[in-house]
């Protein structure tokens, strides 16, 4: 469904006659339809009795199972809620409204279908040639979204930037799947594990190869997830990108880039040791032991602080140590640098998206804790971990989208930025409640500020060509006592991040903690604990910066700005105004979100029960 509205949509962009009949506020709404029916059509896939075990399709280049069809499900529902994020300018002609969008909506939703059906692709695939072109479908997309403001420096610079790490991460990725297929000679990787679990160890030159393949996959995931220390591009590239690229490049990659992790490790079988090798083999355990198993012990003596286990026979040791220990290294030493790194440079952030970004690879260090355990218990809260890491960033940027498409923002504030003056040294206000003019195109990014109509409306096309979003941190300030409802709306999804109980954020990072215990890892925990209790420290920042008032301004003096700058927008009002309106979707989304955020523990049952049994499926099906 997702290939024929591409299809449909593109044939209705490229035609003159429908190109010019059809608005395109219809071309983001037609997209999120189709994304929302999409997901409903996926659910009716899990009551297929045979789904349990798998279902090869496309001559095995795809496996889908229940957690596939969950995730996939899930994805195509967030989707379509991002799309809703696209601002919507209300036009009013003649006392007649007109609701349009600006002349990149269309664009986006096209992009969207195409790097969403790279994720889809992503989540099933099962072979190392479908691996690689789905991720490139999905990149691709990303690529052009970064730069879907092209009259925009900042996005320009990140969208390049994006691409050539991107590519390099791609390239990572394609150099694994090549050392894996020269040294096992299939690209399957039903037969990868087959030959993974191969009880003979005369077979260490093929480990070898399989493992640096596998490593080098593993790599480059990573390095596209934004996981430390592969991780110096996202602050950049989401701090110069548009906020509703932001909300996707943030959240939607992730999710198929974490299921195929998921596929990975649990086929794997990456666990930790529990002792259950000794490491010292007596005389007479020795004849109860395979052939081989000496060279085993000695390497295991070698390593005797770093205890691995493999869960099948001792001879299968020898496979883990190579292969399934490789990755498990990589992916505690990857789990606590993002621990690290995202928590405590998150403190010296200035800009929001940049500390949203940290905050992104500090969410990823407890997801990667989560995966790399692989018990019933940890991917368990590896799929809940996703899905409540989903939801708030999902409500997070849905929030700070709308409150830079209104006005509540306090102009006034932003006007004394700029000393009072709005057309000093070009500077002009991030954000104003009206939009004045002519603007034919209703391009309120990036208006042609040659037209005909420029002497008319030329202050409102300055305006719109200085049009922002939400950079500072400080422009945040005093938020709570000019616009409560979503103050406290980003408060809880704030306290929610930070792991505030009883909000949905604290029972994700408890259930890691837990399973994190349960098998051995108390370092880590204790770690993961003390960043957390960091982390929170930047959230409750933001909350101190909304609640905090003006001590340099009296009422008086706000009110006259305020009458200032209302002036100065009549003075340019003509006939036409436009006004970046939020829509009652928008606000039902968030009012939606922030109750499942807060009121997660009342009825927790919904989603406990099916992360749950998702997770026993990988195990006993």
């Amino acid at each position: 469904m997702i290939f024929i509205s591409i299809l449909t949509l593109i044939v209705a962009k490229a035609l003159p006659v429908l190109n010019t009949n059809i608005s395109s506020v219809h071309f983001y709404r037609t997209t999120s339809i189709v994304f929302i029916i999409t997901g409903f059509i996926t659910i009716n896939s899990l009551y297929l009795e045979t789904i349990g075990t798998g279902i090869g399709i496309y001559s095995g280049l795809f496996h889908v199972t229940q957690i596939t069809q969950f995730i996939e499900t899930f994805f195509y529902l967030i989707v379509g809620l991002v799309l809703i994020g696209w601002p919507q300018i209300i036009t009013k002609v003649n006392k007649v409204k007109y609701y349009l969008t600006d002349k990149y909506s269309t664009d986006y939703s096209l992009i969207i279908l195409f790097s969403s059906l790279g994720s889809s692709l992503l989540i099933a695939s099962y072979d190392l040639i479908s691996l690689y072109l789905s991720i490139e479908l999905q990149s691709f997309g990303l690529y052009v979204l970064a730069t879907l403001y092209r009259n925009s420096e900042s996005s320009t610079k990140s969208g390049l930037k994006y691409f050539l790490l991107g590519s390099l991460s791609s390239a990572i990725i394609l150099l694994g799947s090549g050392i894996v297929y020269s040294y096992t000679g299939t690209t399957n990787f039903e037969s990868i594990y087959l030959l993974n679990s191969i009880n003979d160890l005369n077979t260490e030159y093929f480990l070898q190869g399989l493992t640096l393949g596998l490593i080098l996959i593993f790599i480059g995931f990573l390095f596209k997830i934004a996981a430390a220390p592969l991780h110096n591009w996202s602050p950049d590239v989401y701090d110069g990108t548009p906020t509703i690229v932001t909300m996707y490049l943030t959240i939607l990659p992730k999710i198929a880039i974490f299921t195929f992790l998921l596929e990975i490790s649990t086929q794997l079988s990456i666990k930790p040791i529990l002792n259950s090798i000794p490491l010292n083999f007596s005389n007479n355990s020795s004849n109860e032991i395979t052939n081989g198993i000496e060279g085993v012990s000695q390497m295991l003596n070698i390593f005797r602080d770093i205890k691995f286990i493999s869960y099948g026979a001792y001879g299968e040791a020898y496979n883990t140590f190579l292969v399934e220990s490789s990755i498990y290294k990589l992916l505690l030493i990857t789990s606590i640098c993002s621990l690290i790194i995202g928590s405590v440079l998150g403190l010296a952030q200035v800009k929001i998206k940049r500390l949203l970004a940290y905050s992104t690879i500090s969410h990823i260090g407890f997801i990667l804790l989560a995966l790399l355990i692989n018990t019933e218990q940890s991917i368990d809260s590896f799929l809940f971990y996703i899905l409540q890491y989903t939801i708030t960033n999902l409500n997070l940027f849905l929030i700070i989208l709308a409150l830079t498409y209104t006005h509540n923002i306090n102009s006034y504030q932003l006007l004394n930025l700029n000393n009072k003056s709005l057309l000093i040294n070009n500077n002009l206000p991030l954000f104003l409640p009206l939009v004045s003019g002519t603007i034919k195109d209703s391009s309120f990014g990036f208006p042609n500020l040659n037209g005909p109509e420029k002497s008319k409306s030329s202050f409102a096309e300055i305006i719109s060509y200085k049009y922002k979003d939400l950079s500072y941190i400080l422009q945040l300030k005093h938020l709570f006592f000019t616009n409560p409802l979503l103050s406290l709306c980003l408060c809880i999804c704030l306290f929610s991040m930070a792991g505030i109980p009883p909000l949905i954020g604290f029972f994700s990072k408890q259930f890691v903690l837990y399973a994190a215990l349960q098998n051995g890892f108390y370092l880590t925990s204790i770690l993961a604990i003390i960043v957390s209790v960091i982390s929170a420290s930047y959230y409750l920042k933001i909350v101190k910066l909304l609640i905090s008032e003006n001590e340099n301004e009296t009422d008086t003096e706000s009110e006259n700005e305020s009458t200032e700058l209302l002036g100065l927008e009549n003075s340019f009002n003509g006939e036409n105004k436009e006004v970046i309106g939020l829509t009652n979707v928008h606000s039902f989304i968030i009012s939606t979100l922030t109750l499942i955020l807060l009121l997660f523990f009342i009825k927790p049952s919904l989603i406990l029960n099916s992360t749950q049994l998702l997770s026993l499926s990988l195990f006993y099906t």
